[in-house]
Parts: structure tokens; C-alpha cells; sequence
């Protein structure tokens, strides 16, 4: 399978993002290995940089780096793939300013929501960032449910058990992009947030999983 044939946006309505950087992952993958969803901010603003571009891609570095630094010894891509880690991001265009536009992330949730429906099998979600938290919080209220995270400060609210549908989610802070490397206090409670994840993953009393469609 192809998430990229199975999740499109049609009219692209978003007025506050390049949709010349529109993107969802073109990779062979097949769904029933997906243990883990790890959701970021955004595409970059250079599609090289994107998670499956290959080369000496930012996203895929950063990335690399963080689950190292959780003490997953991986070095590209596809060893986090590999894992049974699926990576994307809450909105799959480029940004244009620092801030997206909460009625974007709305708009693109919809195709979110189709994405992290196609596993059936994943028992863990990270949010990583607040575009990503508002995101899955809108998935959960338009089928009536109630919000995943509560506001607030992501160093406040995570460390705390959260769950939807079944599902263990994370909130935590992102780890695609430049600014990584920079804050070094953020890259350790990332680093936290993923050893928590993975050694849930490999605990044999994980929860079990509402196999429902995550499609609403």
C-alpha cells in the first residue's frame, strides 16, 4: 500500500500554506506493521527535506537523531520504519508563516484522519507539537468525543496517560526541522516521550486495540 493512493486533497483550500509542498508519504509500506504513528507539524519548505526523501534529508535527520537519542540505536529512515514507526505530518503542505491557521489544521485533519485510519494495528500515536495535538483533538470532537489533550503547555500536560480509541497517545514537542538541534531541553523531553513509547510497544502487557476504522 500507498498512503499517498489512498489520502488526497481535492480542492486544497487552505490559504495559508504552499500547496506547491503538498505531500503525503509515497512509500510501500504495508499497514498491518504500523505499530506506532508519529505525527508532526507540517511538510517542509523544501520537499528534499521530507521524512522518505532520501539523501541527507533535515526531517529524516532529525528524526534519526531523536529516536538515538532515546537510545534506539537507528540510523536512517527506513531502520524506523522498519521498527513498525510510520512518520507523517498533521498538514501536508508547506507553511508560510510560523503559525498555521487553526481553520487549516481543521480542513486537514480530514485527510488525517483517513491517513492514521489506514492501520489498523498501530497502538501508539505521538503528537509532536501543537499543530499536531490540535489535529487529532479535532478528529476526536467531530465524532462527538471528547478532546484527546487538554490545553495547555505540552511540558505541563505531557508525562500523563492519554488514549484514543484504545490507542496510547503522546503529547511532545516536534523533532522535524532546524529548531531540533537548537533546544536542547526540548530535544530531552522528546527523547523521553519516545523511549516511553517503544518501551510500551515492546511490553507484552500493552493495551489492546479498538480495531475500529479511525475514518468516523
Amino acid at each position: 500500500m500507498h498512503p499517498s493512493d489512498c489520502v488526497r486533497c481535492a480542492e486544497f483550500p487552505c490559504v495559508d500554506v504552499t500547496h506547491e509542498q503538498y505531500i503525503v508519504p509515497d512509500i510501500e509500506i504495508d499497514p498491518k506493521d504500523v505499530s506506532m504513528v508519529m505525527i508532526s507539524e507540517a511538510a517542509p519548505a523544501e520537499l528534499r527535506d521530507y521524512y522518505y526523501a532520501g539523501g541527507e534529508c533535515l526531517f529524516e535527520e532529525t528524526t534519526v537523531q531523536a529516536f538515538n537519542d532515546a537510545g534506539a540505536k537507528v540510523e536512517s529512515m527506513q531502520d524506523i520504519l522498519d521498527m513498525g514507526v510510520y512518520l507523517t505530518t498533521a498538514v501536508k503542505c508547506g507553511k508560510t508563516a510560523y503559525r498555521i491557521r487553526a481553520a487549516t489544521i481543521k480542513e486537514c485533519s480530514h485527510l488525517l484522519e483517513k491517513e492514521i485510519g489506514l492501520f489498523p494495528n498501530s497502538q501508539v500515536y505521538m503528537l509532536m507539537g501543537d499543530v499536531a495535538i490540535k489535529a487529532l483533538n479535532y478528529i476526536a470532537r467531530r465524532a462527538g468525543e471528547d478532546r484527546v489533550i487538554p490545553s495547555g503547555s505540552t511540558y505541563k500536560i505531557r508525562g500523563q496517560e492519554y488514549t484514543f480509541r484504545g490507542r496510547r497517545v503522546f503529547p511532545s514537542y516536534l523533532q522535524a526541522g532546524p529548531s531540533f538541534f537548537i533546544e536542547k531541553s526540548k530535544r530531552e523531553m522528546i527523547a523521553e516521550d519516545i523511549a516511553e513509547a517503544l518501551t510500551l510497544l515492546s511490553s507484552a502487557s500493552a493495551r489492546p486495540v479498538d480495531n475500529r476504522p479511525d475514518m468516523g
